[in-house]
């Protein structure tokens, strides 16, 4: 984008229709008001069934996806994007898509070289009766993000198998079961520079209380992030370049983050998955790493607009 700030109209779309609804209000209220600062001229798009035609009024110069969850994040929206042929953030419809599956996206990761979780997909009625694989392991929606519906399960521990296995679960019938990791729960972020995907730094991420899941990630005070993480230097390496090596196989753009669990006692690296659409509310991973690098909010929303494309 050559266009200065000033003469740029960015549509920050946001909300949304997902679960990650209010994640996404956080995220694209931080960006939005960034994006002001930076000297942009902003509209916020609480994007609906109608975004298509929204845009076609707007025509703005970029958009900036704020969305997280199914249809905002699983390359539809992309989709609608590059139908109207307006440059967007973030990952293209592929690689959105591609990502949002957890399943599919494993396989991918794998046959990169990366190591990821064992498990597999499971009926969710099978999973709320019995355990399919030996405790402790993790029970999570297949295509959620936020970990939004996300349980760990221990030996003698059914709590979970009334909401998997209700009328009301709403995240589809197959679930994803895979091993419980033990040890720290670690995250990259990546930039898709034009040299190249650069790798920030390594954050580790200790929930105040229990498991790592939606409130921990989201809720004030929920969780305490130490960055750089402490670690083995070997490990820290390589952790910053398999994550790179994974947006590279996602075949990622923009700003992407993967997530890993590290068994400090196995000596253990294990790639979880890899999110196209990272947070950027003010608890977010993202926005700290690029700030402890010397990029500040501003800056990084910045980037992110000056980096978007629309692909022909």
């Amino acid at each position: 984008m050559s266009r200065a700030p000033s003469e740029t109209h960015v549509a920050v779309l946001m909300g949304g229709l997902s679960s990650e609804r209010e994640v996404s209000l956080s995220s694209g209220k931080g960006c939005a008001e960034a994006l002001e600062t930076a000297g942009f001229r902003v509209t916020r798009v609480d994007a609906g069934r109608d975004l298509a035609q929204v845009l076609a009024g707007l025509k703005p110069d970029v958009v900036f996806n704020a969305l997280h969850g199914d249809w905002g994040e699983d390359g539809c929206v992309q989709g609608v994007l590059e139908t109207l042929a307006i440059p967007y953030t973030h990952s293209g419809v592929l690689a959105s898509a591609l990502a949002m599956d957890k399943d599919k996206s494993k396989a991918v990761l794998k046959a990169a070289g990366l190591k990821v979780p064992g498990g597999g997909l499971f009926d969710r009625h099978e999973v709320a009766r019995r355990h399919v694989i030996d405790p402790p392991y993790v029970v999570k929606p297949n295509a959620e993000g936020s970990s939004v519906g996300v349980y760990l399960v221990r030996e003698g521990s059914n709590d979970f198998a009334t909401e998997v296995g209700a009328d009301g679960w709403t995240y589809g019938d197959l679930v994803m079961v895979e091993p419980f990791i033990p040890g720290k729960e670690l995250a990259v972020t990546v930039l898709g520079e034009a040299s190249g995907p650069r790798a920030l730094t390594v954050t580790d991420i200790t929930p105040v209380k229990g498991f790592y899941d939606y409130e921990a990630k989201y809720a004030p005070g929920g969780s305490v992030h130490v960055l750089p993480a402490v670690l083995p230097p070997e490990v820290f390496e390589a952790a910053l370049r398999q994550a790179e090596a994974a947006h590279v196989a996602m075949g990622c753009r923009g700003v992407s983050r993967t997530d890993f669990r590290y068994d400090d006692v196995k000596d253990d690296l294990v790639l979880l998955e890899v999110n196209t659409q990272p947070g950027m509310t003010p608890t977010s991973l993202v926005p700290e790493q690029a700030a402890y690098v010397g990029l500040s909010y501003p800056e990084l929303v910045r980037w992110m607009v000056e980096d978007a494309t629309c692909p022909r």
